[in-house]
């Protein structure tokens, strides 16, 4: 990728030899230097999700269920294709000191959710909040992604 200094906003880059994406800062640092600098890393090419054209990474998911209180960190994405059409369904566990039989209540939670994802990833995802200790647990790394799409 070519970058010249004219192009002073950030921009996305992805450095090819490793997968890692991020964004040029062009601000001068804090300690004075003026060299363009790597923001954070936003995510992987590996780890990225294409659904529906969109370009979805679990840790924008993630960010979103940290953002809600009512909700644990345990969450699982699956990826199915009906009539031809990517369908994502998030299923997250609701935490413990939230838990309701209040039927509104749930609802107005499920919503919630729905309506952030929609804004943050461009694409409808159905959700689904589930009872603490619903979704496997596994030793390392989880396995949060179940991609079952298949096109004939």
């Amino acid at each position: 990728m070519v970058v010249t200094m004219l192009q002073r906003e950030a921009m996305p880059i992805i450095r090819y030899r490793i997968g890692d994406i991020s964004s040029l800062l062009w601000e001068k640092c804090n300690c004075g230097r003026t060299h363009p600098r790597l923001q954070r890393l936003t995510g992987r090419v590996d780890d990225m999700l294409i659904v529906r054209g969109i370009n979805v990474f679990p840790s924008q998911v993630e960010h979103v269920i940290g953002e809600l209180e009512f909700l644990s960190a345990h969450y699982q994405i699956t990826l199915d294709a009906h009539n031809f059409m990517d369908r994502m369904q998030v299923e997250v566990e609701l935490d413990e000191r939230c838990l309701t039989d209040d039927m509104v209540e749930l609802g107005k939670m499920a919503r919630s959710l729905d309506n952030r994802l929609k804004d943050v990833l461009n694409i409808k995802a159905e959700v689904k909040l589930l009872l603490p200790g619903t979704l496997p647990r596994f030793e390392g790394k989880s396995k949060r992604v179940i991609d079952n799409r298949v096109y004939d």
